[in-house]
């Protein structure tokens, strides 16, 4: 195999496909990437679970392929000057590498020994802008759960409808949700709940561009195509939380306020908090401001934010870290914050127009209480 290609070029799609390769494994062929240079050049890592293929230009004068180690190869890649990458390998599996007076020989595993990435078939798809994808997927994975005994809400659900499209993330202490309008569906309704583990990694793939990026639905796994890349994924399978029972809406108490006024409250109080001195916050709602305070054993504080309503002097506990990360990562810098009692969950959403995202927390019980 020979061919040659930009440094940076190359180095992008390395990287890329390098995410996805295993760290440790049975299978050392999995620790590496596969190379193939046929009609383009195609770079490929798989760990089983997760799988990423991207392509780029090249000058393909010998085509072949062939695995290296995923690591030593970026390693090599990012430390060349800026120039062209010669490559070049020979039946033996000795690869050659030249770039500018840089030059390095290295070995390689046989193609033939990594796995095929499944193939996707064509079940259900519809097609979104890689900025909303990448927004939508960022707003909401922060929530996931990380518990393992309960796979199915490692993962975000994706609820697709003729007009909308809808992802969920709950982890038992909290939910968020965002939404979109959508066209081009094809199939009809129909839902999934993809790894967060791998969104997170479409999250990167996706560029803050109009372009769009085609999701596909198979019987095992799901396909999203962005540009040059795709990734492979593993469904998640089991029943996802009833999200829309679980969120209480018929709520007495509405306050608006600054998210960045709220958050910098929240840090300010959470100075005395830490992992070995954890408190909940307590937050007392009056009428134009909500008092903020915590209190462990190195010390007490206490912040004062304004806001617009009336909370009718409700004194409710949250987790400081669950609350800050919904006001970070809502896409809107005025809030609405729907109360009820102090064992109510907190319901966070725009404070006008669309209600294109709804974060959930719930309450922590004060001592007082």
């Amino acid at each position: 195999m020979k061919f040659s290609c930009e440094k940076l070029l190359l180095q992008t799609a390395v990287n890329t496909a390098s995410r996805a390769a295993a760290t440790k494994s049975s299978i050392p062929a999995l620790e590496g990437i596969l190379i193939q240079a046929v009609d383009k050049l195609t770079i490929s890592g798989f760990n089983m679970s997760t799988g990423i293929r991207t392509t780029c230009e090249a000058d393909i004068v010998e085509e072949g392929s062939l695995v290296l180690p995923a690591r030593l190869f970026g390693d090599i890649i990012r430390r060349l000057p800026d120039d062209v990458v010669t490559f070049d390998s020979n039946t033996n599996l000795n690869v050659n590498l030249t770039c500018g007076d840089a030059s390095y020989n290295i070995m390689a595993l046989s193609a033939d020994d990594y796995p095929e990435l499944p193939e996707v078939e064509d079940q259900y798809s519809f097609h979104v802008s890689q900025k909303v994808l990448r927004s939508m997927i960022k707003e909401t994975s922060f929530a996931a759960s990380t518990d393992e005994s309960r796979p199915i809400h490692t993962g975000s659900l994706f609820e697709i409808t003729e007009e909308n499209l809808t992802v969920v993330s709950v982890d038992g202490f909290r939910l968020a949700l965002r939404r979109e309008p959508l066209a081009g569906v094809k199939g009809g309704a129909f839902n999934f709940v993809a790894p967060v583990a791998a969104l997170n990694e479409v999250e990167k793939i996706c560029d803050d561009v109009d372009e769009e990026a085609a999701i596909i639905l198979g019987s095992r796994h799901l396909l999203f195509d962005v540009g040059n890349t795709q990734l492979i994924c593993r469904r998640l399978e089991g029943e996802f939380l009833d999200y829309k029972a679980a969120i209480p809406r018929s709520n007495p108490i509405t306050i608006t306020a600054d998210s960045k006024s709220l958050m910098n409250s929240i840090d300010r109080i959470s100075v005395v908090i830490s992992e070995k001195q954890k408190s909940p916050i307590q937050c007392v709602f009056d009428s134009g401001k909500v008092t903020m305070s915590a209190k462990t054993s190195i010390g007490e504080s206490k912040d004062i934010c304004p806001v617009e309503g009336d909370g009718k002097n409700l004194v409710i506990g949250f987790n400081n870290h669950y609350l800050m990360d919904a006001l970070k990562y809502a896409p809107a810098s005025n809030v609405r914050l729907e109360l009820n009692t102090n064992i109510s969950p907190c319901i966070i959403l725009p404070a006008e127009g669309d209600e294109n995202f709804l974060y959930m927390v719930l309450p922590v019980r004060l001592k007082s209480n």
